[in-house]
C-alpha cells in the first residue's frame, strides 16, 4: 500500500526512457510515493522490475487514451509528470491518426483527471519540434515558427491545452521543451529509435552509421540527468510566476550530426580501438526534420534556477559506459 504521508507523485509514461529514470530518481530520493501508468507500447516492463518490490512504488499497466485508466492512477497523487506520448518525427508522418490519439486525446485525458483530482502541478513533456520552420538561433520560448510535423503539431496542442486549463480551471501547468535527450535506458531497438543509441549500437557492432544529409545538421543534445533536473525544478518551484509557462530544456550547446559521430567514435574507441575504423555512410535528409537547433535556457535559469551539470562530453562518457554494459549483457557486442 502506498503511504498517506508522503508526496504522491504521477508519472506517465513511467516505463519509457525518461519516465523510467524520474521514477528512479524520486524513489532514491525519498519521501515520494510514486506511481507509473505506461501501457507497454514503447515502454518496457525490464526499465521499472527493480522498483516493483518497493513499497513506495506503484506500476499501473494502461493507456492514456482511456479516461477512467487515469483517474484511477491519479487518485490521491499530488502531482503529475506526463510523459507518456508517441515520440519520433517518422512515426507520425506514417501514422498521424495514433499519433494524434495518444499525444492530444491522452493528454487532455490527463487534464481532465488532473483538474478533477486537483492536482497541485501538472509537468509535462513539450518539445523543441514546436519550434517548426522558424530559422531564428538560438530558440527563445517565445518565438515559434509552423510544426513541420503530425508530431510536432501535436506537442503544441498540448501547451494550448495546458495554457487553456490554467486560465479557465486554475490548474498549474509547466511545459517543458525537451531537445533530443539521451542517456541511460534509450533503447537502440525499433525503427524509431533516437540518432545516439543507434549510433552507438551500429559503432560497437561495427556497422556503419547512416547520418541523414552531409551530416551539417546540428541539434542540442540534452544529457538525461538534466532533464531529471528541469523536472523537479517546475514541481516545487515556488517562484509564483514560473507556473503556466514553458521552459526549454537543453544544453545551450550545438553540435553537428558530424561531430557527434566524432565524439562517439572516439570514447567507443577508448574500449575498443577498431570501432575508429568504422566508416560513415551519409544518405537523404529526412523529412520533417529541422535543419539546426539550439535553445536559449535563460529563463530556465532566472526562473526555476536550472543549472545543466552534464554538457555533451561529460553526457556522453557516462552513456557511452550505460551502452556498452548494456550490450555486453545482451551479448550483443564483439570483444
Amino acid at each position: 500500500m502506498l503511504s498517506n504521508t508522503k508526496t504522491k507523485i504521477l508519472i506517465t509514461g513511467g516505463a519509457g526512457f525518461i519516465g523510467s529514470n524520474l521514477c528512479e530518481y524520486f524513489i532514491n530520493k525519498g519521501g515520494f510515493d510514486v506511481v507509473c501508468l505506461d501501457n507497454l507500447s514503447t515502454g518496457f516492463k525490464e526499465n521499472i522490475d527493480f522498483l516493483l518490490d518497493n513499497p513506495n512504488f506503484k506500476f499501473i499497466e494502461g493507456d492514456i487514451r482511456d479516461l477512467e485508466i487515469c483517474k484511477k492512477a491519479i487518485k490521491g497523487c499530488h502531482y503529475v509528470l506526463h510523459q507518456a506520448a508517441l515520440g519520433s518525427v517518422p512515426r507520425s508522418i506514417n501514422d498521424p491518426i495514433t499519433t494524434n490519439e495518444v499525444n492530444i486525446n491522452g493528454f487532455l485525458n490527463l487534464l481532465v483527471a488532473s483538474r478533477e483530482e486537483k492536482i497541485k502541478r501538472f509537468v509535462y513533456a513539450a518539445s523543441s519540434s514546436t519550434y517548426g520552420d522558424s530559422e531564428s538561433l538560438p530558440k527563445i520560448e517565445d518565438v515559434i515558427g509552423k510544426p513541420l510535423s503530425p508530431y510536432a503539431i501535436t506537442k503544441y496542442v498540448n501547451e494550448l491545452y495546458a495554457d487553456v486549463f490554467s486560465k479557465i480551471y486554475g490548474l498549474e501547468t509547466i511545459g517543458l521543451r525537451y531537445f533530443n535527450v539521451y542517456g541511460k535506458r534509450q533503447r537502440p531497438d525499433g525503427a524509431y529509435a533516437a540518432v545516439i543509441p543507434k549510433f552507438v549500437s551500429q559503432l560497437i557492432n561495427y556497422q556503419s552509421p547512416i547520418i541523414n544529409g552531409d551530416g551539417n545538421y546540428s541539434r542540442d543534445f540534452t544529457y538525461i540527468e538534466n532533464v531529471i533536473q528541469m523536472n523537479e525544478l517546475a514541481l516545487f518551484t515556488d517562484n509564483e510566476i514560473a507556473a503556466n509557462q514553458v521552459y526549454n530544456t537543453a544544453v545551450g550547446e550545438r553540435t553537428t550530426l558530424n561531430q557527434l559521430v566524432e565524439y562517439l567514435q572516439s570514447e567507443l574507441s577508448i574500449l575498443d580501438p577498431k570501432i575508429n575504423e568504422v566508416k560513415i555512410i551519409y544518405g537523404p535528409n529526412r523529412e520533417g526534420d529541422i535543419p539546426h537547433s539550439l535553445a536559449c535556457i535563460d529563463k530556465a535559469k532566472n526562473m526555476l534556477g536550472y543549472s545543466p551539470t552534464h554538457n555533451l562530453h561529460l553526457g556522453l562518457k557516462e552513456s557511452v559506459k550505460w551502452y556498452w554494459d548494456y550490450f555486453r549483457n545482451k551479448n550483443d557486442i564483439h570483444f
